[in-house]
């Protein structure tokens, strides 16, 4: 992470080029949201109104300053599968590209997966110049995973040429709280790759900032579910020329950025 006068040095040169929450016309950068643990179906919440609020909320940031696609990382639903069909029609109303990936709580088995969303639990995809990886990290009884690292290097080394490559899982491979996984493997995987800027991740509420590993790790707080941080919000990631990259969290109720940080 950069010191605080390299920071503000960085931020003041990105601002100028209009990189900081820029319009569609100013910017070509690659530009998207992560939003995770909606929970639909969730006993006790409210959960087709949060919904509607991250739907709305994330139409609301395409439409003002482009967003590229989203991901919503995890937790698409509270456990019973029943749900799959319906928060699918949801996210179907977004209205642009958007990917996911299984938590904890979407106990769904493979083959539903991909009958359900077209593409299997480990998925990659290309983006022009850049690139994004979508593991799994549970399975269909809820347990907490390490994610098939084999695979992710593979997809790894497929990419190099990449300029940019995001990973995105839900349960974070280090104990950042007791809600995680000790995954040390994935770890020297992946400082193998300089292009690997970032990995993301849900599972954890209460985290809605960046953690500090051999690439750097943000979290995004919730957009449902009944525990967390005391907002619900999305994340929001933009590539630069210079090869670096700016993040932050968003809290849609208050239009402020809760957290940014360059990477």
């Amino acid at each position: 992470m950069l010191r605080r006068r390299d920071f503000l040095k960085l931020s003041l040169g990105l601002a100028a080029v209009g990189c900081q929450r820029p319009t569609a016309k100013k910017t070509k950068s690659l530009r998207f949201a992560v939003a995770s643990d909606g929970h639909y179906g969730q006993p006790k919440t409210n959960f087709k109104t949060y919904h509607e609020n991250i739907i709305k909320n994330l139409k609301k940031e395409h439409a003002e300053r482009r967003l590229d696609f989203v991901v919503f990382n995890g937790d698409l639903f509270h456990d019973d599968v029943q749900f799959l069909p319906e928060v699918k029609q949801v996210f179907e109303s977004l209205g642009l590209p958007y990917y996911v990936t299984r938590g904890n709580h979407d106990h769904v088995t493979p083959e539903q997966w991909q009958q359900t969303w077209g593409y299997g639990l480990n998925h990659a995809v290309e983006i022009g110049k850049n690139a994004i990886i979508l593991g799994d990290t549970s399975n269909e009884k809820g347990e907490y995973l390490c994610p098939d690292i084999p695979w992710i290097d593979r997809q790894l080394a497929r990419f190099t040429k990449k300029e940019n490559v995001f990973l995105f899982l839900h349960i974070p491979s280090q104990m950042w709280s007791e809600h995680g996984t000790v995954c040390p493997e994935l770890e020297k995987t992946l400082a193998k790759y300089p292009n690997l800027k970032a990995m993301f991740h849900g599972h954890d509420h209460a985290i809605d900032m960046g953690k500090t590993t051999s690439k750097p790790a943000f979290f995004d707080g919730h957009f449902g579910g009944n525990w967390g941080v005391d907002y619900r919000g999305y994340r929001v990631v933009e590539t630069h020329p210079t090869g670096q990259c700016y993040t932050y969290q968003f809290n849609p109720d208050t239009q402020i950025k809760v957290n940014e940080q360059i990477f």
